[in-house]
């Protein structure tokens, strides 16, 4: 690799906020060079998204092998093989990087594994991998190194008696119990993961809900459904102290005025990511920072001339595709090609079972902001094709305006919700009315009729309910 060549774009991180905004810029015919310190893809196809639901499709899998009888058809015996579902993870994680870099060298985007340290607007120094101590020239920066996982000062994650979602990943073997500290979407997927295989598993929720951010109906049926399931959910519950013994963790609770202690084999840790800015900045780089995110402005320009930033690294919401959409948009603007579309509407999702996704505007923010609007709703046990499939837990529910009946919000819980929410999401983005969704003609028997009906019944029109 020459380093005498000046960049047009050189990005800081390969992630999915990193990788597509290189592969954007080749795209646009510029010359641009990642620099990432593990492999392409960053935590999200190698840590984090991409083999976590490979995991829960082995979970998923193993649990409908064991209900084969409801299809009339006998496996008995069924086993599984914890060390290879890990694997099959990683294999998975593996093709996916394999792609990245095929897609860098299809659009002439150079690539370098190392760690690089910007030292000023156009330069930055590798200071890590085979190429530490040189140095590369570019007119435009982009900082998309994303983030980590949020440890705790008093525990030392270990891999073993306590993980991060990046170790549980490559765990060696199944714990017989685990607590997991946190219940959004990490800690929900493995606590489904685990238990569905036998884990004892405790999940430990600081707010009144498990997935604190949906719409409190759906974490209310989440949680009955995980109960129901066997996992051991605790909410509005602190843990006030942590003991790592040689073969066990301790742990002492608080849950209203009732203190308890709890001994597990491991610890879990789901509370939440920090920014990841470890020696990317040189200490003579003084950037603007909000709550330690880089601050960028709706170009995503840095307070430093030539750098910008985009992806997780930049704050809230941390998802891998709005960080994509925040680079591509970036790239975009940088180089000319069109003036960046602020993120809008987005969808969550959750991938244990039954699935969560939503999109918008949930009841309570609705209320909170004293909007006026009306609520649809539709159970997956009226609907043909869930029954069908053995799939009838869960509903659809969506919130639209009072008066206009425009998409406000929309929620799901059930098997397929992470596939269906993107209607939703589309008719919000062309400002469509709950009566086009009613009005569009929707296959028969799929579980995407439920949306119609939903959306029928916020007039009371749907017909299977």
């Amino acid at each position: 690799m020459n380093s005498e060549i000046t960049y047009d774009l050189l990005v800081l991180g390969g992630g999915p906020a990193g990788y597509a905004a290189a592969i954007r810029a080749g795209q646009l015919g510029k010359k641009a060079i990642v620099v990432e310190m593990e492999r392409a893809g960053g935590t999200c196809l190698n840590w984090g998204c991409i083999p976590s639901k490979a995991l829960l499709k082995s979970a998923e899998t193993y649990q409908n092998a064991l209900k084969m009888d409801d299809f009339g058809i006998s496996c008995e015996n069924v086993q599984y093989d914890f060390e290879k579902i890990i694997q099959r993870s990683r294999k998975v994680a593996d093709q996916m990087g394999g792609g990245i870099e095929y897609l860098f060298k299809k659009n002439k985007v150079d690539y370098m594994v190392g760690k690089g340290m910007v030292h000023a607007p156009g330069m930055v120094e590798i200071i890590e991998g085979d190429q530490k101590g040189s140095y590369l020239k570019a007119h435009k920066i982009l900082v998309a190194t994303g983030c980590k996982a949020r440890a705790l000062e008093e525990v030392v994650v270990d891999g073993e008696r306590v993980m991060t979602s990046r170790e549980a990943l490559v765990m060696k073997k199944q714990p017989t119990s685990i607590a997991i500290m946190g219940a959004g979407a990490i800690g929900a997927e493995f606590a489904y993961f685990l238990n569905s295989f036998g884990t004892k598993v405790i999940l430990l929720e600081m707010l009144p809900n498990i997935l604190p951010v949906e719409d409190a109906e759906v974490s209310a049926t989440l949680l009955k459904s995980f109960q129901s399931q066997g996992i051991d959910c605790r909410v509005n519950t602190r843990v006030d102290d942590i003991k790592v013994n040689k073969d066990s963790v301790t742990l002492t609770t608080t849950t209203g005025d009732q203190e308890e202690v709890l001994e597990v084999e491991s610890l879990l840790l789901a509370i939440g990511v920090v920014p990841n800015l470890d020696s990317a900045l040189s200490p003579k780089l003084k950037l603007d920072l909000h709550k330690g995110y880089l601050k960028v402005d709706e170009n995503y320009k840095t307070s430093e001339k030539g750098i910008y930033a985009a992806g997780d690294i930049v704050g809230p919401p941390w998802l891998a595709h709005v960080a994509t959409y925040r680079a591509i948009q970036a790239v975009n603007g940088m180089f000319g090609h069109s003036l960046p579309v602020p993120v809008g509407a987005f969808p969550g999702c959750t991938y244990c079972q039954p699935q969560v996704a939503s999109i918008g505007l949930t009841e309570e923010k609705a209320k909170e902001e004293g909007v006026a609007y009306k609520v649809g709703k539709f159970p997956f046990a009226a609907s043909g094709k869930a029954v069908a499939v053995n799939h009838p837990e869960g509903f659809v529910k969506i919130i639209v305006g009072e008066k206009y009946g425009e998409i406000l919000g929309a929620h799901i819980i059930g098997s397929d919700a992470t596939e269906l929410i993107t209607e939703y999401g589309l008719g919000m983005k062309l400002e469509a009315t709950v009566d086009e969704i009613h009005q569009t003609i929707h296959a028969h028997p799929t579980m995407s009729e439920a949306l119609a009906e939903a959306a029928a019944s916020v007039h009371g029109e749907a017909i299977h309910i």
